[in-house]
C-alpha cells in the first residue's frame, strides 16, 4: 500500500469541500489499495458524517452509512432486500460494510485485481484478459469487446428490482437518479462504471412503498453456500390475486454487468396464472440478448432456473 493523507470530515458539507477518496466501511476501498489498484493520495474517513439510519414512515429509507447488518436484521425491510444483504459475504465484512459503499463496490474480476494484467477498468485502452482468459465467473448480459466483469452487489440487484433511487450530494447541490439509470454499461469506457460524478457523495437510499413487496426473495446460486459471489441471482416480488399475478418485479444478478432488471419477464408474468408453467414460459426471455463465453455458457440455462426457483419460493406448492 502506498503513503496517503488520512482526514476525517464529521459534516457533509466538510466531506464535499475537500477532495480525495471516501471511506466509510472500507471492505472495498482497503482491499484495492493493498493490492495497487487503487492509489488515493488523500482518503476521507467519513464514518462520523451523519449519514446513518433507517426510516420505515413511507417506503424505505436507509442513510448511505448504515450498515449491511443493520439494514438485514431490521423487521420492515423487504425480504428480498434483507435476504440478499444476509447472503452477502461474512457476517464480520457485513457489520462494517455501509450500504453506500455496496452498491459501489468494484467488480471481482480477478484480471481487473492483478496489476500485471491488462484490465480496461483500471487501465483504459490495455485491454480485456477475461475474453480470451478463465472467464467462468464473468457476465452473459450487458457485455461489450471491452469489458465482461460482473457486478458484484448481492442487494444492488434486489434494489433495483424494486425501483430503488438514490439521493447524492455535491458542493453544487444534490440530485436523486433511478438506481437502475445509475450503473452505466461499459460500452467503449468500462472505467465508468456509474453515475456518480467527481466529488459527488451518496448520501441516502430510497425504496418507495411497495405494500406486496412483502411477498419478495433473493435467491443466490453459488458454488459454496457461504463467503462466495453469485454464479446466478434473482431478487423477485409477486404480488398475487386470486390465483393471478397482477404484478411482479425481476432482477438477476452474477450475469450482468450491471444488476440486470428483466422487464420482459415481468410483462410475461403479469396477468397470468401464478403456476410453475408460467414461471418457465416467462424465464425463457430472461436471457435474450446473452453474449455467452468460452466457459459460462451454462448462465444462460442457470438463469432461467435460478428466476423459476425464487418465484416458485413465493408462491410454495400453490403453483403446481
Amino acid at each position: 500500500m502506498r503513503p496517503f493523507e488520512l482526514t476525517a470530515p464529521t459534516t457533509v458539507d466538510d466531506a464535499l469541500a475537500t477532495p480525495g477518496t471516501f471511506l466509510a466501511g472500507g471492505t472495498t476501498l482497503v482491499d484495492l489499495m493493498k493490492l495497487d489498484v487503487l492509489t488515493p493520495e488523500h482518503v476521507l474517513d467519513i464514518n462520523q458524517v451523519p449519514l446513518h439510519g433507517i426510516d420505515t414512515s413511507d417506503g424505505l429509507r436507509f442513510g448511505a452509512l448504515e450498515r449491511m447488518s443493520a439494514i438485514a436484521a431490521h423487521p420492515q425491510v423487504y425480504p428480498a432486500i434483507s435476504r440478499a444483504l444476509l447472503l452477502s459475504a461474512s457476517q464480520q465484512i457485513r457489520n462494517m460494510a455501509s450500504i453506500g459503499g455496496n452498491l459501489l463496490q468494484r467488480t471481482r474480476c480477478s484480471y481487473f485485481r492483478d496489476v500485471a494484467t491488462p484490465c480496461n477498468k483500471r487501465e483504459p485502452g490495455s485491454g480485456c484478459s477475461a475474453i480470451e482468459g478463465a472467464n467462468r465467473m464473468h457476465a452473459i448480459l450487458g457485455t461489450s469487446d471491452s469489458c465482461v466483469a460482473t457486478h458484484a452487489s448481492d442487494v444492488a440487484v434486489a434494489l433495483v428490482a424494486l425501483d430503488a433511487r438514490l439521493q447524492l450530494a455535491s458542493a453544487e447541490g444534490t440530485r436523486e437518479v433511478a438506481l437502475r439509470d445509475f450503473y452505466q454499461l461499459p460500452g467503449d469506457t468500462p472505467a465508468l462504471e456509474n453515475d456518480l460524478r467527481p466529488g459527488e457523495l451518496i448520501t441516502e437510499v430510497v425504496v418507495p412503498r411497495l405494500d406486496w413487496a412483502t411477498n419478495s426473495t433473493y435467491v443466490k446460486v453459488r458454488d459454496r453456500q457461504s463467503y462466495e459471489f453469485a454464479l446466478c441471482s434473482a431478487a423477485v416480488a409477486l404480488d398475487v390475486r386470486d390465483g393471478k399475478i397482477a404484478d411482479a418485479r425481476v432482477a438477476a444478478g452474477g450475469v450482468g454487468t450491471v444488476p440486470w432488471h428483466l422487464p420482459a419477464v415481468e410483462d410475461a408474468l403479469r396477468g397470468a396464472p401464478a403456476t410453475q408453467a408460467t414461471f418457465e414460459a416467462a424465464a425463457t426471455v430472461a436471457a435474450d440478448g446473452a453474449r455467452p463465453l468460452s466457459d459460462n455458457g451454462f448462465k444462460v440455462s442457470l438463469l432461467k432456473r435460478t428466476i423459476v426457483r425464487a418465484l416458485l419460493e413465493l408462491t410454495e406448492g400453490s403453483s403446481r
